[in-house]
């Protein structure tokens, strides 16, 4: 036996996780590596996420406000004007019944006054005064009518979009404690890659070098163009040299490619060299079987991860859906999804001891998922038509009307659903 021979036939390849396991298992080590709480501008906020509850600084509204234009009164009528309050302004007390300030929609109400006239209902005498009838329900809105001083809004584990950040604002925060987004990077590897012009000569075009950290932003990564590395060259030092240095800056590094032990696939020997620890390694899915995630610890407790997501580019999303996101959402500190149920449209087949992901477009107005054309591990088009996968778990079939959760692809930055 040749020595390449006997090195191959030392590889024993590990049993693989299920699907649902492994999304449980790394998203308990993200959640375990929370990153860090920092304090940012509700102008810098948007797509973080709260890393403690979302509360008002005072009862909202603070103090009673007209919900109307119109005419804040005191005692019965006719009334006798003795003054305005617009908005932004803190008005005298009404002080003698029979007597009414006029007062703008979100205005101050005057303390004294016992209701408040529509203007569109009231009508002016020849001496000034006001007369109408009040409606019976107040016209204003009381202090602690939407919320309470102290009241818990929005849990930790929110991720603040523009919703949230008026919610803020309304509160009076000037800045949120939020979790500090997930830096990342990104390692290609392959020779065989072009990252220019059409494909041809045995080489194929990179998809992943231009795709992986568009997702990887939709999933609240920070990735800079230097963060995007390769093609990597296939040898041993060249992995372990690019892997250690993007380490360096980045919470999270995605590789592609090498994650069998074919002759260049030298992923494996540089986790090793870097003493790293698999987290998973290869899931009972199809397609992408061969992904992993492996965790790195400095000496000062700085906690890393590797995901490596297969060659092939349906492959890679797969990975992505199913690993990357679980932890992402653990780092930030975000609770695990539920995934969300669809009602098959046609049938689905299985993959026998395999969970199935299969590429669907999903009506989410009628709740219903159709499967997509063109779904092989190295196509592209039918994810690029797709919203998300249905899940066909291991020893089933999917037939039509069958209920299965769905995996949703976030389709815009900051997406809260993956």
């Amino acid at each position: 036996m040749s020595t390449e021979t006997a090195a191959a036939a030392e590889v024993v390849a590990p049993p693989p996780a299920g699907w649902e396991e492994a999304r449980s298992r790394v998203y308990a080590v993200g959640l375990a590596a929370a990153l860090p709480a920092v304090s940012r501008p509700l102008a810098d906020a948007d797509g973080h996420t709260l890393a403690e509850p979302l509360t008002p600084r005072t009862d909202l509204p603070a103090f009673p406000t007209s919900s109307v234009d119109g005419w804040a009164v005191r005692g019965d009528g006719p009334w006798q004007v003795v003054g305005r309050v617009l908005a932004g302004h803190t008005p005298p007390p009404l002080a003698a019944d029979g007597s009414t300030v006029e007062i703008a929609t979100g205005a101050m109400v005057p303390e004294g006054a016992t209701a408040i006239l529509r203007i569109e209902e009231s009508t002016r005498a020849a001496d000034g005064r006001v007369a109408g009838t009040p409606r019976p329900a107040l016209e204003w809105r009381k202090p602690g009518e939407e919320a309470y001083a102290g009241e818990e809004l929005l849990p930790a584990g929110t991720p603040v979009d523009p919703a949230v950040l008026g919610l803020a604002a309304s509160c009076g925060h000037d800045t949120l404690r939020v979790r500090r987004r997930p830096r990342a990077a990104l390692l290609v590897f392959g020779d065989e890659l072009l990252t220019s012009g059409p494909p041809g000569a045995g080489r194929v075009r990179d998809a992943l070098g231009p795709s992986v950290p568009a997702w990887l932003r939709r999933y609240g990564c920070q990735v800079r163009p230097a963060d995007v590395v390769g093609p990597v060259a296939d040898t041993l030092p060249a992995h372990v040299a690019a892997l250690r240095a993007a380490l360096a800056d980045a919470d999270l590094v995605c590789t592609t490619g090498g994650t069998m032990h074919g002759p260049v696939d030298h992923l494996h020997p540089t986790l090793e060299a870097l003493g790293a620890d698999y987290v998973v390694n290869t899931v009972a899915v199809r397609p992408g079987f061969p992904m992993l995630l492996a965790r790195l610890v400095d000496d000062d407790g700085r906690v890393r991860f590797v995901a490596g997501l297969p060659g092939n580019p349906q492959s890679a999303v797969v990975a992505l859906v199913s690993l990357v996101a679980p932890l992402l959402a653990g780092l930030q500190g975000r609770p695990m999804p539920v995934l969300p149920q669809v009602t098959l449209a046609e049938p689905v087949p299985g993959r026998g001891d395999y969970t199935h992901l299969a590429l669907v477009r999903w009506d989410r107005v009628a709740g219903t998922a159709h499967p997509v054309r063109h779904v092989g591990s190295a196509m592209l088009r039918g994810l690029a038509g797709a919203d998300g996968f249905a899940v066909i778990r291991p020893g089933t079939s999917g037939a039509a009307g069958d209920q299965v959760p769905v995996v949703p692809l976030p389709l815009t930055p900051g997406e809260r659903s993956w």
